[in-house]
């Protein structure tokens, strides 16, 4: 049995906007307006520009592929937790369980919680994957699963040794998106640490720095944004074509 994390490009999103190109074709060859023809070729043009992006897109993400930019940014983000003997650790937004199980690997002594709310964007996603990928990989005794809302975890202050979270908030529709990141932290204990990957742009989180030295005067330590699109995890060029400019990994103890 192998383990299958899918792709984070959804296949349904590459074939919802080769089917927009198609149909925007047609009807460009049967109306009859000049003007909407006109209308319809350059819609067929920008649909089929983005079309051929998310087969980019796919193909740099794909596990199976050459690129596998999705294992290097697990194994990664993965290798930057560190749960103590007997720990608990939590994976925000899990998905496919790659995260979650990545770190189950590198702390045989620990648990880790993976949570999703498995909606409809990412329909290929599920819990029931999650507990077959842990199968898979030897982890299933150390792993669980369960749906969860990023903006209100149910769970204690101070629950967990370690939270971790990769490419998650940055989806989540929110003005504050860095009063998603303490709730986060909330469920952090004292002395536990955290690895949280995403695109930190100012458009999505705001001034970032700003709050880097807000969790400083909060009492958090060693806190830092760690860049991973300027050869960290891909190249800046990566960076910019994939739309992921800003992607960083926000480290630190509680």
């Amino acid at each position: 049995m192998k383990a299958d994390y899918r792709n984070w490009m959804p296949k349904g999103m590459i074939w919802s906007f080769a089917v927009a190109t198609a149909v925007s074709l047609t009807l460009q060859l049967i109306l009859k307006i000049g003007w909407l023809r006109v209308v319809f070729f350059i819609l067929a043009i920008i649909l089929a520009l983005v079309t051929l992006w998310t087969v980019l897109m796919y193909r740099a993400f794909s596990y199976d592929g050459k690129r596998q930019m999705s294992r290097q940014i697990i194994d990664g983000v993965a290798d930057l937790v560190h749960l103590p003997e007997g720990g608990k650790g939590l994976d925000v937004g899990c998905g496919s369980g790659a995260l979650t199980i990545a770190v189950a690997k590198r702390n045989p002594q620990a648990l880790m919680t993976g949570i999703d709310r498995w909606g409809a964007e990412y329909a290929s996603f599920s819990k029931r994957l999650c507990e077959d990928n842990a199968l898979a990989e030897g982890v299933a005794d150390r792993t669980s699963f369960a749906q969860g809302d990023a903006l209100k975890l149910d769970f204690p202050d101070g629950a967990f040794d370690a939270v971790t979270s990769n490419y998650v908030y940055h989806n989540i529709p929110s003005r504050d998106r860095q009063a998603i990141l303490l709730e986060t932290l909330r469920v952090l204990r004292k002395g536990g640490t955290f690895a949280i990957h995403d695109i930190f742009s100012r458009e999505k989180y705001g001034d970032m720095q700003a709050f880097v030295k807000r969790l400083k005067e909060m009492d958090y330590e060693q806190v830092e944004l760690i860049p991973t699109d300027s050869g960290r995890f891909m190249s800046s060029w990566e960076a910019k074509w994939m739309a992921l400019r800003g992607s960083a990994i926000l480290v630190g103890k509680k």
